[in-house]
């Protein structure tokens, strides 16, 4: 029978977890932490690495319970104190010490089972209430707890353009709704244009403004994200799905090709002859990649990942990837990478052949320079031109940067 944990097994956990709390800023909140109901009983905050799951949590621990809580505790599943101690115990002993949340970061580090662990806190101690984050690979529908059903789900993204200009410190403006960027483009742009010069702006947050760290490591943000790439295929992935170090490899292979030759409509049969792998194995790395937050892939017909074979399209996930991977980023292509990565939230976004995109099955899209024009896509009702490098547009052409304002 396993040992109860006392009080001196639990003080370092303690500590390190008042010290987190305590060090926390509260300066700048993700979009998303006004949109979690945070009376649910069992929350998931799903995400890539990197994007501030960590940072979410410990700020609502602080704000809702103050520092040094004897009702809340943070905890992160790959402190080492886990190597001697289960969750379990951990969480019995909060229950018994009155405590009524606990903030668990890091699920995944659980190991394989991690949702049958999750599930059997969530029914032993109904009176607590759980918090946990993971990694985006995680699939919760396939999980062995089932926990789809029984729990809220958030998925934190990368910051938007509007976020990071919020973070700098230069502009506090509201998310638009794509209805009313289509509505009233040129009036928004207008005044923000007046505010700042936002194109500068721009070209930062495309290199370095979609990861919050970037702020802590300025000169070495590229090899922090080269970093964080290595993490989510050396750690994250293995601890999540049942694969080989040959698979880890082949995967890491398939990001760089791919990242290389982006956009494209990929031949994946010559891809997966490359990697000497066959079409299952490869398209188990390719969903893998998606499910991680490193690749994007585009359909024509809006169809569920687990439905895909061939996708019409495949980006790096975001530009921030694109600068890191890749020697000589494409400017045309870092412009789509930007426009699908800031409009898919929320929205369906797919590929036709006629236009770049389709938002919605409702709106087309042309993505490109200043001097893109409507030729086309002359003849299709409701479509835009997107074009960068302005500030202001005018009619049914709208400025690359405003698609940044979406959330």
């Amino acid at each position: 029978m396993a040992r109860k944990l006392t009080s001196e097994d639990v003080d370092e956990l303690f500590e390190a977890s008042n010290r987190q709390i305590r060090d926390e800023s509260s300066a700048f909140h993700r979009y998303l932490m006004d949109e979690i109901d945070w009376r649910d009983r069992l929350i998931c905050i799903k995400g890539p690495r990197g994007v501030g799951k960590t940072t979410l949590m410990r700020q609502h621990v602080k704000e809702a319970f103050g520092e040094d809580s004897p009702k809340a505790v943070y905890a992160s599943l790959d402190d080492l104190w886990f190597a001697r101690h289960g969750v379990k115990d951990l969480v019995s002993y909060l229950y018994e010490h009155g405590f009524t949340h606990v903030f668990l970061d890091e699920a995944h580090h659980l190991g394989r089972e991690w949702s049958l662990q999750i599930k059997n806190l969530a029914d032993q101690f109904r009176k607590m209430n759980i918090v946990y984050s993971g990694s985006s690979l995680l699939q919760l529908e396939k999980a062995q707890g089932d926990l789809s059903r029984r729990q809220a789900t958030y998925m934190l993204e990368g910051m938007s353009f509007r976020e990071y200009l919020k973070l700098e410190g230069v502009l506090d403006f509201k998310a638009l709704t794509l209805e009313d960027l289509l509505s009233n483009h040129v009036a928004i742009a207008g005044q923000i244009d007046k505010k700042l010069k936002v194109l500068p702006h721009f070209e930062a947050y495309l290199k370095s403004g979609y990861y919050p760290f970037y702020r802590e490591s300025h000169a070495k943000f590229r090899e922090r994200l080269v970093e964080t790439v290595n993490k989510v295929l050396e750690t994250d992935y293995p601890a999540i799905d049942d694969v080989s170090q040959d698979t880890i490899r082949k995967t890491r292979k398939m990001l760089m090709v791919l990242a290389e030759s982006c956009p494209q409509t990929p031949n994946m049969s010559a891809l997966y002859r490359e990697l000497e792998t066959g079409r299952d194995q490869g398209l188990k790395m390719l969903k893998a990649l998606h499910r991680a937050g490193l690749l994007a892939l585009v359909d024509s017909k809006g169809r569920k990942l687990d439905d895909l074979s061939k996708p019409e399209k495949i980006y790096v996930s975001n530009t921030n990837l694109m600068h890191a991977l890749v020697p000589r980023v494409d400017s045309g292509v870092a412009r789509e990478t930007f426009f699908f990565n800031q409009t898919k939230m929320g929205h369906a976004v797919t590929y036709t052949g006629v236009g770049d995109f389709v938002i919605d099955g409702k709106w087309t899209f042309e993505v490109g320079g200043r001097g893109k024009g409507f030729d086309q896509i002359a003849d299709l009702p409701n479509s835009y031109v997107v074009n960068d490098g302005v500030s202001v547009g005018r009619g049914n052409k709208i400025p690359l940067w405003l698609f940044g304002f979406l959330y």
